[in-house]
């Protein structure tokens, strides 16, 4: 999906849309991390537990696609992917679909940068790893500013009360910066995802490389960052050189769900992405997963395999969001098409529930 100079292959990581994978240092916590380039990190073993998954027959517009966010709304599926400036099909590209399986691309949300984000990340060309939800009559749409190797990061946020196919930019208004981080920070501000909890309080998590995935609390009327919240709450990590980005939080029973995607996407037919999760009894955690290590300590259980190596014709399987249905739920995601030369496609497929409460991807 990018055009990516050979030094930032060895910098890739932010739910594959605009990665951002830091340095072999600036995953220790210290003050002031300093990026330094760091080689791709070593791919996780593919789990023998997880099936070969079997995506449902899609048609239409399915690639390229990455990062996607799928809102069903009446009769019609929204879903929103990354994009950079000049790509095809724009910033934050719509899709749109009235049976989750044909899809129709209606052009980019987004028709340039927001000038703040410009100010905020200079050399950002891309709007990336969006999240897509709705808040009463209010649609959400989160998106990342970032660029290669780099956590000077910002997350956005533009909200709308009509989604126009016809016209996908029409009607979204920019409310500008969520969370930034710096150079001197240990987080990155990218790859968004925003859920509320059994309270009835409004939270968003992110996070990619660095120190892995963080947790703020956000305004439940305005969908902004909660005046006065505390520091961003950690949720889970890797030892060094381990990638964790993309999260997603659902709740469901007594317990919150963290999908993250592991190891390396964005290199086509050779990425390693791979999806794992691990549950909490608590929104901010701790998240363990189904053999209880902590995914503070780099635990996770197979969700999605990155399919390397079985003769896949998908592989590098990340940047999931689930979508929960009454008449069941799904897993949405891309993956790298080994036979169109490692085109990112859309990926759905059902996401099934054993008896002690563990997803599995059907």
């Amino acid at each position: 999906m990018k055009r990516i100079p050979s030094l930032a292959l060895l910098l890739l990581a932010s739910a594959c849309g605009g990665n951002d994978s830091p340095p072999a240092a600036s995953l220790v916590v210290v003050p002031t991390p300093t990026p330094t380039p760091s080689p791709t990190p070593t791919p996780s073993p593919s789990p023998t537990a997880s099936p070969t998954p079997v995506s449902i027959a899609l048609s239409g517009a399915v690639s390229p696609v990455h990062d996607p966010s799928v809102l069903k709304d009446g009769s019609t599926y929204y879903l929103f992917t990354t994009g950079n400036a000049g790509d095809p099909e724009g910033l934050l590209a719509l899709r749109t679909s009235t049976d989750l399986r044909s899809w129709t691309l209606r052009g980019g949300s987004y028709l340039a940068l927001p000038a703040w984000a410009r100010t905020a990340v200079p050399g950002a060309n891309g709007m990336w790893a969006p999240d897509i939800s709705k808040a009463g009559s209010q649609y959400r749409l989160y998106y990342s500013v970032s660029t290669f190797g780099s956590n000077r990061s910002a997350i956005g946020l533009a909200t709308a009360t009509v989604i126009d196919p016809a016209a996908p930019a029409a009607n979204w208004v920019d409310q500008g910066p969520v969370i930034q981080s710096q150079s001197s920070d240990d987080f990155n501000a990218i790859d968004p995802m925003a859920f509320g909890d059994a309270d009835g309080r409004s939270w968003l998590v992110f996070g990619s490389f660095w120190t892995g995935i963080k947790l703020i609390r956000i305004d439940p009327a305005t969908g902004l960052r909660l005046a006065g919240d505390a520091a961003p709450r950690a949720l889970a990590q890797r030892p060094f050189p381990g990638a964790v980005e993309a999260p997603f939080i659902l709740r469901r029973g007594g317990f919150y769900y963290l999908f993250v995607s592991f190891d390396s996407c964005c290199q086509g037919a050779a990425s390693t992405y791979n999806t794992v999760v691990g549950r909490a009894p608590a929104p901010d955690g701790p998240y363990v997963d189904r053999d209880g290590r902590a995914m503070l300590q780099g635990g996770g259980t197979a969700v999605l395999s990155n399919g390397q190596g079985d003769g896949s014709r998908f592989v590098g399987r990340g940047g999931a969001s689930i979508l929960q249905q009454s008449d069941g739920d799904y897993i949405v995601y891309h993956a790298y098409d080994r036979q169109q030369n490692g085109a990112p496609t859309l990926q759905i497929q059902p996401l099934s529930w054993t008896a002690d409460g563990w997803p599995v991807a059907s």
